[in-house]
């Protein structure tokens, strides 16, 4: 009953606010926030590194991710301006050189064929007009004449010929014969050295030919006519003293003669022409001691003196291939040389 007083006085009693020392106050917390605890804390941070390592992880890929890009980028625009360029120029270079190449080939070729064909122009009419002369100095008496008339009586007229031209005017006779010689025998030489057969020097021929004609045939009249006054006896014994006196003074000074003269025709310098000279004088000389000796027993023991230098002339083809093969090696070794210090 009394239970039931209180009760019923507590529902019907108004409201009345609680004093301070039993007032408790409470906070209303919305229910997006909430306390932590030092532990909720910690697990928050680690999250959050996590989450930010992650992130910072992915946005350094991206970043690598960016840099490859533009390094490909790069790299492609590099090939594009500057491989393609230089490919583009070593092409073009490459064309251009070929093309050069090519034209200097064909400009060499055409160079070839023009001295090939001036060369055999001129062997082939220097032989034509030999052959001629030498076959028509009957021309006058060929009426009637068969074809092994002509051929039996040429060699003979021929040789008619030319003791008259000794008689009338000998020291042009032997200079005209000594430069065909040394002219052929320059020729001789160079085919001996590997040249083939139009393809000589005609420069080289032409100073071998002129040397010959202005000196060999008019020094070498002289020489035998100065020979038999010097040595006047008729003696078996005069013999090998004229071949001892032609092999070591005559033959001294007609080899320094071709070299010095030699050299001055292709303009060289007097210490040049005076080295080649002092390293070739001793061996060209005892070059000579194992052809001329035996053929100058037949020179002056046999030959009369008008007809020496023809028969000299004849075994001048072997001794000018020796001695223009030697003056030409010097002074080629002497040039490359010179270009290769120069170079």
């Amino acid at each position: 009953m009394a239970a039931m007083k209180s009760f019923v006085a507590q529902r019907v009693l108004p409201y009345t606010k609680p004093g301070k020392l039993h007032s408790i106050p409470v906070l209303h917390f919305p229910k997006s926030i909430r306390k932590l605890n030092p532990s909720d804390n910690l697990i928050l941070s680690i999250g959050r590194r996590r989450r930010w390592g992650v992130r910072s992880v992915s946005e350094d890929q991206e970043l690598v991710r960016l840099e490859e890009n533009r390094s490909k980028d790069e790299e492609h625009s590099l090939s594009l301006d500057g491989s393609e360029k230089i490919e583009a120029y070593s092409s073009s270079s490459s064309t251009s050189s070929s093309s050069f190449s090519e034209e200097k080939g064909a400009d060499e070729a055409l160079k070839g064929f023009s001295g090939r064909a001036v060369n055999a122009t001129i062997v082939l009419g220097f032989g034509t007009l030999v052959v001629t002369k030498l076959l028509t100095i009957d021309h006058e008496l060929w009426h009637g004449w068969t074809l092994y008339e002509v051929l039996r009586y040429a060699p003979k007229h021929n040789w008619i010929a030319y003791e008259e031209a000794l008689e009338t005017n000998p020291v042009l006779a032997k200079m005209t014969i000594s430069g065909i010689v040394y002219f052929l025998g320059d020729w001789i030489a160079q085919c001996y050295e590997g040249k083939p057969l139009f393809e000589f020097d005609r420069a080289r021929m032409f100073r071998s030919g002129l040397v010959g004609f202005s000196l060999h045939g008019s020094l070498s009249h002289y020489y035998y006519q100065f020979c038999e006054v010097l040595f006047p006896f008729k003696d078996w014994w005069v013999v090998p003293v004229k071949v001892a006196f032609d092999q070591t003074v005559w033959s001294g000074v007609w080899n320094s003669i071709y070299y010095v003269v030699l050299g001055i025709l292709r303009a060289e310098s007097m210490s040049d022409i005076y080295g080649e000279l002092k390293s070739t004088f001793w061996p060209m000389l005892t070059a000579g001691w194992k052809l001329w000796p035996f053929a100058h027993l037949i020179t002056y023991g046999v030959i009369p003196v008008e007809q020496r230098l023809l028969w000299v002339d004849c075994v001048e083809l072997i001794w000018v291939t020796i001695l223009s093969t030697y003056s030409n090696e010097k002074s080629e070794e002497r040039i490359n040389e010179t270009s290769t210090g120069g170079n």
